[in-house]
């Protein structure tokens, strides 16, 4: 299996998009020295690198995604309950999409050719 999976592709696609929009977003709150900016830039800039990793078909960046989005759900938890009940749904398909056993192999196959 050489080529991208889909269930991979969504998922770059998300993590790049949220980590550049969210690091843009949030570039003025870092220049303005709002206290939680430089936590909040690196946790965009995780989204990016999770993402190309992905991309780049390395294991740990399946396991640095979920780790990103459960880190989410439980911020989410001080938030309204939309908030929480969107990154959980989130957290669930993203878990599965990269988990999932095609996934999962494709993954496995790149280890060899390290």
């Amino acid at each position: 299996m050489k080529k991208l999976p889909i269930a991979v592709m969504i998922v770059v696609a998300i993590y790049l998009l949220v980590g550049i929009a969210g690091f843009i977003y949030h570039f003025q709150e870092l220049t303005a020295g709002h206290r939680d900016a430089i936590a909040i830039e690196l946790t965009e800039m995780t989204a990016v690198v999770s993402g190309v990793g992905l991309l780049l078909r390395q294991n740990w960046a399946r396991w640095l995604a979920l780790v990103w989005v459960v880190f989410h759900v439980f911020i989410s938890i001080f938030h309204p309950l939309p908030e929480l009940l969107i990154h959980a749904v989130l957290c669930a398909v993203i878990a599965w999409l990269l988990f999932r056993p095609a996934t999962a192999l494709w993954f496995k196959e790149s280890l060899g050719k390290s």
